[in-house]
């Protein structure tokens, strides 16, 4: 990567936003992964001969996707509120979500995924169960099926805790068999469910439909949505990078993959690189953990408690 001037890094030269430089130097960037892999990695002399630059390209974006979906640790957060529709629009680079949570009086409430339908499709049928077509062929369908018409009014009963069970609201109490029973006057909570014993809203999501379905109590409440995306920006490679103590890993990465997928390449030398590949990404895993042992004593220190 090009090196920029103290006064760029912090102010961007005047420019918009002010902020584009700050932490850049952590990163190398998509474009120069492929350059040197192709002036290093490549040539008559390597393993890699005559290679086309696209097929680097793929390779190298493969590696950082797999990266970002569990080895960088670098979480998205987004806020938005959740209407009476009790509807949560995935964000344009969702790819799988961490944590999603309730944001209330200055605290965040973990929600629990619902295992229950919380949101279905419907066709329009008519008196005799036919279902109904447009004049170009297609099914007619009605703004909401009668699920999510009962989970928006907040009719549609449910096995979780505090969740449209009436009088019960608020109080603790066991499922079996799909019905809740309630406190006795005497003795404990004998068969509580702890997966549903869950007094805060929850939620499913709808992949396809690329939507979080909230129960009723979640409504005009704020959601912290937690997810990680592939890293791939919305397809704009020139934005696309990596962080630095993964950059072995991805040369590595891109050289198996080449070799691997070649015909009247030696078995031993895709294993030798296979093994390099795997021992690059552990070593760049500790690094990036951040264990240092200040924390380490901080948490031995937090275990030395007196219980009274």
């Amino acid at each position: 990567m090009a090196y920029i001037s103290e006064y760029q890094y912090y102010e961007n030269n005047g420019g918009n936003p002010e902020d584009a430089n700050w932490g850049s130097y952590q990163y190398v960037s998509l474009f120069d992964i492929v350059n040197n892999f192709m002036l290093m990695y490549a040539g008559n002399h390597s393993l890699i001969n005559n290679e086309e630059r696209f097929k680097i390209l793929f390779h190298a974006k493969r590696a950082i996707q797999e990266l970002n979906y569990d080895a960088f640790k670098e979480i998205k957060v987004l806020e938005l509120n959740v209407n009476q529709s009790l509807r949560f629009v995935l964000p344009p680079d969702y790819v799988n979500w961490v944590r999603i949570s309730q944001y209330r009086d200055g605290v965040l409430y973990p929600l629990t995924e619902n295992i229950q339908t919380l949101s279905s499709n419907a066709y329009l049928q008519d008196n005799t169960g036919r279902i109904l077509f447009d004049i170009d062929g297609n099914i007619l369908r009605p703004q909401n099926s009668n699920i999510d018409h009962d989970r928006i009014l907040g009719q549609k009963q449910s096995i979780y805790l505090d969740q449209n069970n009436g009088a019960f609201n608020g109080l603790p109490g066991y499922n079996v068999d799909g019905n809740w029973y309630f406190e006795y006057g005497i003795g404990a909570k004998f068969g509580l469910n702890t997966e549903t014993a869950n007094a805060n809203p929850t939620f499913t999501i709808d992949k396809k439909s690329g939507v979080i379905n909230f129960s009723s109590s979640m409504s005009d409440n704020l959601c912290i949505l937690e997810y990680v995306s592939d890293g791939m920006e919305n397809g704009d490679d020139s934005k696309v990078s990596v962080n630095k103590l993964f950059e072995d890993y991805v040369y590595a990465a891109i050289e198996y993959a080449i070799l691997g997928s070649k015909l009247n390449v030696q078995e031993y030398i895709v294993a030798r690189l296979r093994k390099r590949k795997g021992a690059l990404l552990r070593n760049a895993k500790i690094r990036i953990s951040n264990i240092h042992p200040g924390r380490l004593l901080m948490n031995l220190r937090g275990g030395n408690k007196w219980l009274k």
